[in-house]
């Protein structure tokens, strides 16, 4: 546990007992946002870098969208399981683990020889931040009074606002640096000293906490789901470059097998009084239902845009990797600075300022697809940085407050489990999205040139924030039907992920 109690005093009745938190929370707060940094600088950097990694590993278009992919689908698969290890076994414990099995798969990314073991140290790098992630704002919950959470949380936004903003800018200005003549490894290699330090301090200043009770595992339902849509994502991201064979159909249809037997027994775990990874009576809920089609929509957006849009500036425009990433800066800038004022407008306004980002995000998609039919291989930076501090206006102020705007028709007691599937939605919708419009962009570059490639890129990315936008408008309308916030207890199940989706 991380509070202790005073003892009462002489005029003080047991039962106002003061709660005493632990007096180096404020140090240690760097070092669990330190893990929140470089979680989301290791989904940004690699888009800027892909180009680099394909060129230098002589890579497939199919291996770079595996290594682009692979964190997020290996951070989906074991996230949820993650949090309810971290409520088993200790928060403390499962971030250091965490956070150590993600020094290593950065090292080893870091020195890779070949694409096999990127993309192998790239799903490792997911596996541990599914670990060490949903620990972050359960500790931060535990260690901190209900007075400082919000000075806390705001913080917990700059580091994911520095690292949205770093992972494209900072990732440019590394590869431009070529430290010691080593190319994009840096990227990976930056995590070992910093996650090292983490390590260390982590043990010294977090307290250990869990809960009284948490939730126990549901292995077979982690393994159905991830192998499902594995299954399914696998021959997206390889059929194209294999000429579509056989096995691919035949992938197809056990993925459908797997994810039909996953929903047969989490229904059949939940009627036995189980704890199964996603009780089906949240699809009673039409907030719920909406909610994961906004993310099916709006992530598979958001995750084939940034690799489709950095291959054209670096292949088309023969941008260095710098110029790319410092290309990206407007739509990390307005990302960050939009998510930060998001949760008090959506306080004010409830649904329309997740419809309104939905809306602002779509504007400037078709901006974009604007500027590159206009200009082409013409197209400037200055062009550019409009439509993208649009885009990023947008993505801050709907990617912050889906979980939110969801939970408040979900009943209390299915909060946790609904915003942790919400987040492996997520997770896995910017994987399907990679690999489906990446396919389409790879197929198309073949056959018609970079500039079409992103156009037909452009337009799969349209319909798939239009589909979201509307799917927005089912969303409750008031931001103040219920409240959602945390608790002011000191333990809260660590899959209670509802502000962890402002990091991504």
């Amino acid at each position: 546990m991380t509070l202790t109690t005073a003892p009462p005093t002489s005029t003080q009745s047991p039962s106002s007992v003061a709660l005493v938190y632990d007096p180096r929370r404020w140090k240690a707060l760097p070092v669990v946002l330190s893990a929140t940094f470089m979680s989301l600088f290791d989904v940004f950097v690699v888009n800027v870098a892909a180009p680099s990694i394909q060129h230098d590993l002589h890579a497939s278009s199919s291996i770079l969208e595996m290594v682009v992919a692979g964190y997020s689908f290996s951070y989906a698969a074991g996230l949820v399981t993650g949090a309810r290890l971290g409520d088993l076994v200790g928060r403390r414990r499962m971030f250091t683990i965490g956070l150590g099995i993600f020094v290593v798969a950065s090292f080893f990314a870091g020195i890779s020889p070949d694409s096999a073991i990127l993309v192998a140290s790239r799903l490792a790098q997911g596996f541990g931040a599914a670990a060490m992630i949903p620990q972050v704002l359960a500790l931060l919950t535990a260690n901190f009074s209900p007075e400082e959470r919000p000075r806390v949380f705001s913080l917990f936004g700059v580091a994911v606002g520095l690292g949205t903003v770093a992972g494209q800018i900072l990732g440019g200005v590394l590869l431009h640096l070529n430290i010691l003549g080593w190319g994009w490894r840096p990227i990976f290699l930056v995590n070992v000293p910093i996650g090292l330090t983490a390590i260390i301090l982590a043990r010294r200043l977090l307290p250990e906490s869990r809960p009284d009770k948490a939730d126990r595992l549901d292995p077979l339902g982690m393994v159905l789901l991830t192998a499902g849509v594995g299954a399914i994502t696998a021959p997206l991201v390889l059929g194209q470059s294999e000429g579509w064979p056989i096995w691919n159909w035949i992938s197809f249809g056990a993925g459908s097998a797997l994810i039909a037997s996953f929903l047969w027994w989490e229904r059949r775990l939940g009627a036995r009084g189980g704890h199964p990874l996603l009780p089906l009576s949240l699809f009673e809920h039409r907030a719920f239902n909406s909610g994961l089609l906004v993310n099916l929509g709006f992530f598979s957006f958001f995750g084939s845009v940034l690799l489709t849009l950095t291959l054209f500036l670096q292949e088309g425009l023969h941008y260095s990797p710098m110029r790319a990433g410092l290309t990206f800066a407007p739509l990390g800038v307005a990302f960050a600075l939009s998510s930060l004022k998001g949760r008090s407008l959506h306080a004010r306004y409830g649904r329309d300022i997740i419809s309104f980002g939905a809306a602002a995000a779509l504007i400037g998609v078709i901006g974009l697809a604007v500027v590159v039919a206009v200009s082409g291989l013409s197209a400037d930076s200055l062009e550019l940085s409009p439509v993208l501090a649009m885009i990023g206006i947008g993505n801050g102020l709907v990617i912050p407050l889906i979980v939110q705007g969801v939970l408040l028709s979900v009943p209390a007691h299915r909060t946790g489990a609904a915003s942790g599937m919400l987040a492996t939605t997520q997770q896995f919708s910017m994987v399907l999205g990679i690999a489906a419009v990446g396919t389409l962009f790879f197929a198309r570059e073949a056959s018609a040139g970079i500039v079409s490639a992103l156009q037909f890129g452009l337009y799969a990315d349209i319909a798939l924030v239009a589909f979201a936008f509307v799917m927005t408008r089912l969303l409750p309308r008031s931001a103040t039907t219920r409240s959602v916030a945390a608790p002011a207890a000191a333990v809260v199940p660590a899959d209670e992920l509802a502000m962890f989706e402002g990091a991504l």
